[in-house]
């Protein structure tokens, strides 16, 4: 694993891998992002959860009250998802031994404000993913998650915008539509995103 390096999950939650918006290669993307946390933390002595650790792994998660404005029923594009305190909002319990709370950030807490990058959320200190990045040393950033073309491109995007240095584990994606996400792909790569 590369120094000065992070990992950055997003939205890896039951209701977009299995629940009301469920999307397409959600539980392969699980497995395998498993599968190369696993590989990260042997290669660091088996301490990536840790925030000392060689390679922290930091979750990013839709949190939404029950009235959320992107919700169909008071006006947005989306069935009720991801609510504060529902199982839907919670992160797959095949990751769950790698959460640390202080690198989790939560977004979409607003009723009244529709947000998809990981840098709009914010942990229980009101730090965002942004300044715990930096304050962690991280110059190059993995990202995996759900979905590639919303929560993921714009977390993606928004890092780079940073200066971070950002790669994309294509293997550990989940997405709404096929075309959708080769077209997501493609644009991230076009602006600088490594996929690997």
């Amino acid at each position: 694993m590369i120094k000065d390096s992070a990992l950055v999950v997003v939205d890896m939650l039951y209701d977009f891998i299995d629940g009301s918006l469920a999307c397409r290669n959600a539980e392969n993307a699980v497995k395998n992002t498993r599968s190369f946390i696993e590989g990260a933390a042997e290669g660091n002595d088996g301490d990536a959860n840790e925030i000392t650790g060689g390679f922290p792994i930091l979750f990013v998660r839709d949190h939404h009250p029950a009235d959320h404005c992107s919700f169909k029923e008071y006006g947005g594009i989306w069935p009720d998802h991801c609510v504060a305190g529902t199982r839907g909002g919670e992160i797959h319990d095949d990751l769950k031994q790698f959460v640390v709370e202080d690198l989790v950030f939560d977004k979409g807490c607003d009723k009244g404000q529709e947000q998809y990058s990981g840098f709009d959320g914010r942990n229980e200190a009101g730090q965002s993913l942004g300044e715990i990045l930096e304050l962690l040393d991280a110059r190059d950033v993995y990202v995996c998650g759900i979905a590639t073309e919303y929560c993921v491109r714009n977390t993606c995007e928004d890092l780079q915008k940073a200066g971070f240095k950002v790669h994309l584990l294509t293997d550990c994606i989940g997405y709404v539509d096929p075309d959708g996400h080769r077209k997501a792909l493609a644009e991230l790569k076009k602006e600088g995103t490594e996929l690997l």
